[in-house]
Protein backbone atom coordinates (compact mmCIF):
# COMPACT_ATOMS: atom_id res chain seq x y z
CA UNK A 1 0.00 0.00 0.00
CA UNK A 2 1.40 3.58 -0.83
CA UNK A 3 -0.06 5.70 1.41
CA UNK A 4 -1.03 9.59 0.01
CA UNK A 5 1.37 9.30 -3.15
CA UNK A 6 2.51 12.91 -3.45
CA UNK A 7 4.03 14.26 -0.78
CA UNK A 8 1.78 17.82 -1.64
CA UNK A 9 -1.37 15.75 -2.24
CA UNK A 10 -2.25 15.30 1.34
CA UNK A 11 -5.15 17.05 1.40
CA UNK A 12 -7.15 14.42 0.07
CA UNK A 13 -8.25 12.98 3.26
CA UNK A 14 -9.17 9.22 3.25
CA UNK A 15 -11.89 6.52 4.61
CA UNK A 16 -11.54 4.29 7.48
CA UNK A 17 -11.69 0.95 5.87
CA UNK A 18 -14.13 -1.89 7.48
CA UNK A 19 -11.41 -2.68 10.11
CA UNK A 20 -12.95 0.12 11.99
CA UNK A 21 -16.65 1.18 13.17
CA UNK A 22 -19.17 3.91 14.07
CA UNK A 23 -18.57 4.21 18.06
CA UNK A 24 -20.02 7.65 19.09
CA UNK A 25 -19.80 11.22 17.90
CA UNK A 26 -16.50 12.23 16.27
CA UNK A 27 -14.84 8.84 16.82
CA UNK A 28 -14.47 5.20 15.33
CA UNK A 29 -13.34 1.87 17.09
CA UNK A 30 -10.87 -0.24 15.89
CA UNK A 31 -12.46 -3.88 15.66
CA UNK A 32 -8.66 -5.09 16.61
CA UNK A 33 -7.30 -3.03 19.70
CA UNK A 34 -3.58 -2.02 19.52
CA UNK A 35 -1.18 -3.04 22.36
CA UNK A 36 -0.12 -0.18 24.37
CA UNK A 37 2.97 -0.10 26.86
CA UNK A 38 1.60 3.12 29.06
CA UNK A 39 0.38 1.60 31.92
CA UNK A 40 -1.86 3.59 33.82
CA UNK A 41 -1.44 6.70 31.51
CA UNK A 42 -3.92 6.88 28.56
CA UNK A 43 -1.53 6.44 24.98
CA UNK A 44 -2.34 9.34 22.42
CA UNK A 45 -0.60 8.70 18.60
CA UNK A 46 -0.77 11.28 16.21
CA UNK A 47 -0.35 9.81 12.86
CA UNK A 48 0.83 12.81 10.61
CA UNK A 49 3.03 14.51 7.61
CA UNK A 50 4.96 17.11 7.73
CA UNK A 51 3.68 18.05 4.16
CA UNK A 52 -0.19 17.91 5.09
CA UNK A 53 -1.49 20.86 5.47
CA UNK A 54 -4.16 19.89 7.54
CA UNK A 55 -1.80 18.38 9.69
CA UNK A 56 -0.04 21.74 10.12
CA UNK A 57 -3.04 23.78 10.73
CA UNK A 58 -4.13 21.61 13.90
CA UNK A 59 -0.68 21.15 15.11
CA UNK A 60 -0.58 24.32 17.51
CA UNK A 61 -3.65 23.17 18.66
CA UNK A 62 -2.46 19.53 19.54
CA UNK A 63 0.78 21.10 21.34
CA UNK A 64 -1.66 23.15 23.42
CA UNK A 65 -4.32 20.09 23.91
CA UNK A 66 -1.08 17.92 25.02
CA UNK A 67 0.45 20.67 27.59
CA UNK A 68 -3.04 20.60 29.22
CA UNK A 69 -3.26 16.74 29.49
CA UNK A 70 0.16 16.73 31.29
CA UNK A 71 1.30 13.39 32.84
CA UNK A 72 -2.12 11.92 32.28
CA UNK A 73 -1.11 10.88 28.21
CA UNK A 74 2.00 9.40 27.22
CA UNK A 75 1.72 11.50 23.48
CA UNK A 76 3.42 9.87 20.65
CA UNK A 77 3.52 10.80 16.57
CA UNK A 78 4.42 8.40 13.80
CA UNK A 79 4.85 10.19 10.49
CA UNK A 80 3.76 8.34 7.17
CA UNK A 81 6.78 7.50 5.01
CA UNK A 82 6.46 7.23 0.88
CA UNK A 83 8.77 5.19 0.98
CA UNK A 84 12.11 3.34 2.73
CA UNK A 85 13.91 6.74 2.06
CA UNK A 86 11.30 8.94 3.15
CA UNK A 87 13.68 12.07 4.28
CA UNK A 88 10.42 13.84 6.38
CA UNK A 89 10.10 10.71 7.94
CA UNK A 90 13.98 9.36 8.09
CA UNK A 91 14.47 12.85 9.68
CA UNK A 92 11.95 12.73 12.41
CA UNK A 93 12.57 9.36 13.74
CA UNK A 94 16.01 10.51 13.77
CA UNK A 95 15.27 13.56 16.10
CA UNK A 96 12.99 11.56 18.00
CA UNK A 97 16.07 9.38 18.90
CA UNK A 98 18.34 11.96 19.86
CA UNK A 99 15.06 13.50 21.98
CA UNK A 100 15.12 16.93 19.76
CA UNK A 101 12.25 16.41 17.80
CA UNK A 102 10.22 19.58 19.46
CA UNK A 103 12.93 21.83 19.29
CA UNK A 104 12.45 22.07 15.46
CA UNK A 105 8.87 20.51 15.10
CA UNK A 106 6.96 23.44 14.32
CA UNK A 107 10.14 25.28 12.15
CA UNK A 108 9.59 22.38 10.01
CA UNK A 109 5.97 22.27 9.10
CA UNK A 110 6.56 26.62 8.99
CA UNK A 111 9.14 26.07 6.51
CA UNK A 112 7.36 24.16 4.42
CA UNK A 113 3.95 25.68 4.66
CA UNK A 114 4.80 29.35 5.10
CA UNK A 115 8.41 30.25 3.42
CA UNK A 116 7.17 27.45 0.69
CA UNK A 117 10.92 26.02 1.25
CA UNK A 118 10.97 22.23 -0.35
CA UNK A 119 13.39 20.91 2.38
CA UNK A 120 11.82 17.41 1.59
CA UNK A 121 13.00 16.51 -1.73
CA UNK A 122 16.67 15.09 -0.55
CA UNK A 123 18.32 14.16 2.97
CA UNK A 124 21.16 16.46 2.65
CA UNK A 125 18.49 19.19 2.19
CA UNK A 126 16.69 18.40 5.21
CA UNK A 127 20.22 18.18 7.49
CA UNK A 128 21.10 21.18 5.86
CA UNK A 129 17.83 22.56 7.25
CA UNK A 130 18.45 21.08 10.63
CA UNK A 131 21.79 22.68 11.20
CA UNK A 132 20.90 25.67 10.37
CA UNK A 133 18.21 25.37 13.01
CA UNK A 134 20.47 24.05 15.87
CA UNK A 135 20.72 20.31 15.54
CA UNK A 136 24.50 18.78 15.70
CA UNK A 137 25.41 17.99 12.67
CA UNK A 138 28.01 15.31 13.65
CA UNK A 139 25.19 13.84 16.14
CA UNK A 140 22.27 14.25 13.48
CA UNK A 141 24.18 11.96 11.36
CA UNK A 142 25.53 9.18 13.72
CA UNK A 143 21.75 8.38 14.73
CA UNK A 144 20.21 8.82 11.15
CA UNK A 145 22.59 6.33 9.95
CA UNK A 146 22.11 4.10 13.51
CA UNK A 147 20.59 0.95 13.10
CA UNK A 148 17.87 1.64 15.47
CA UNK A 149 16.69 4.25 13.82
CA UNK A 150 17.01 2.58 10.06
CA UNK A 151 14.85 -0.25 11.87
CA UNK A 152 12.37 1.84 12.95
CA UNK A 153 11.91 3.86 9.16
CA UNK A 154 11.30 0.41 8.09
CA UNK A 155 8.72 -0.22 10.47
CA UNK A 156 6.70 2.67 9.95
CA UNK A 157 4.35 0.61 7.40
CA UNK A 158 3.56 -1.83 9.58
CA UNK A 159 2.51 0.83 12.49
CA UNK A 160 0.47 2.56 9.89
CA UNK A 161 -1.38 -0.91 9.05
CA UNK A 162 -1.88 -2.02 12.50
CA UNK A 163 -3.80 1.06 13.13
CA UNK A 164 -5.59 0.84 10.03
CA UNK A 165 -4.89 4.68 9.29
CA UNK A 166 -5.33 5.55 6.02
CA UNK A 167 -4.75 9.56 6.91
CA UNK A 168 -3.62 12.29 7.94
CA UNK A 169 -3.91 14.26 10.50
CA UNK A 170 -5.54 11.06 12.59
CA UNK A 171 -5.36 10.51 16.14
CA UNK A 172 -5.27 6.77 18.28
CA UNK A 173 -6.41 7.23 21.77
CA UNK A 174 -5.51 4.01 24.48
CA UNK A 175 -5.00 1.70 20.71
CA UNK A 176 -8.69 1.35 19.72
CA UNK A 177 -10.21 5.03 19.72
CA UNK A 178 -9.99 6.70 16.72
CA UNK A 179 -10.48 10.56 15.74
CA UNK A 180 -9.81 13.21 13.15
CA UNK A 181 -10.45 16.68 12.01
CA UNK A 182 -12.44 14.94 8.63
CA UNK A 183 -14.53 12.63 11.32
CA UNK A 184 -15.09 15.16 14.22
CA UNK A 185 -15.49 18.42 12.11
CA UNK A 186 -18.95 19.14 10.93
CA UNK A 187 -19.09 19.04 7.14
CA UNK A 188 -18.41 22.47 5.79
CA UNK A 189 -16.31 23.73 8.85
CA UNK A 190 -13.57 25.36 8.92
CA UNK A 191 -10.02 24.15 9.36
CA UNK A 192 -9.77 25.43 12.74
CA UNK A 193 -13.40 24.53 14.12
CA UNK A 194 -12.52 20.85 12.80
CA UNK A 195 -9.38 21.06 15.16
CA UNK A 196 -11.33 22.32 18.03
CA UNK A 197 -13.83 19.88 17.42
CA UNK A 198 -11.64 17.02 17.38
CA UNK A 199 -9.40 18.55 20.73
CA UNK A 200 -13.04 18.24 22.42
CA UNK A 201 -13.42 14.59 21.14
CA UNK A 202 -9.78 13.33 22.28
CA UNK A 203 -10.87 15.38 26.14
CA UNK A 204 -13.72 12.75 25.59
CA UNK A 205 -11.97 9.56 24.72
CA UNK A 206 -8.88 10.30 27.39
CA UNK A 207 -11.22 10.14 29.91
CA UNK A 208 -13.07 7.31 28.87
CA UNK A 209 -9.82 5.54 28.39
CA UNK A 210 -8.89 6.64 31.34
CA UNK A 211 -11.91 5.15 33.16
CA UNK A 212 -11.62 2.10 31.88
CA UNK A 213 -8.19 1.81 33.27
CA UNK A 214 -9.11 1.87 37.11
Amino acid sequence: MRFLRQLLAATAMLTFTAASQAAGPGYTTLQTPVRTEAGKKVEVVEFFMYTCPHCHVLDPQMAEWVKKQGDKIVFKRVHFAQNATDPLAHAYITLEAMGQQEQVHSRIFNAIHVQRDRIYRSDDQMKEFLVKNGIDKAKYEQFFNSFAVQTKLKRIPSIVASYKVESAPTIVVDGRYVTSPSIAGAPGTSEVAAGQATLAVLDTLVAKAAAEKK
